[in-house]
């Protein structure tokens, strides 16, 4: 029981670290925490997998990644919400995952209305 309060701890502190992190951006935003972070199976490999969606971002994803702060240990997927659209449409795997298993820790574009889980 010990080693799953832990985890359960670890996994808290991180959402709190994402949460704060997520309110900090000083645009308007929505914020998931995907991967095993957000579903709790996490290993002492797991990066921290970010999905931030915004009208904000322009230029490739890599020029958008320069105007975000990013947590040490994650990994950010810049999106717009055109091209979030567009991955929800074809069923993509990382839209998928946003809408069932993802924990929305921002939401200015009121994506949570779109989770299917």
């Amino acid at each position: 029981m010990e080693i799953i309060e832990r985890r359960r701890q670890l996994r808290q502190r991180v959402l709190e670290e994402v949460s704060k992190w997520a309110r900090g951006l000083p645009f308007k935003a929505s914020v998931i925490l995907i991967g095993s972070y957000a579903r709790g199976d996490f290993n002492l490999w797991s990066d921290i997998d970010i999905l931030v969606i915004s009208p904000s971002f322009k230029g490739s994803p890599i020029e958008r990644l320069k105007v975000l702060d990013i947590l040490p240990g994650s990994e950010v997927v810049p999106l717009t919400p055109e091209e979030f659209e567009r991955l929800i449409k074809r069923g993509d795997p990382l839209a998928v995952e946003a809408l069932d298993q993802g924990v929305v820790l921002r939401d200015d574009l009121k994506l949570s209305a779109k989770k299917r889980g």
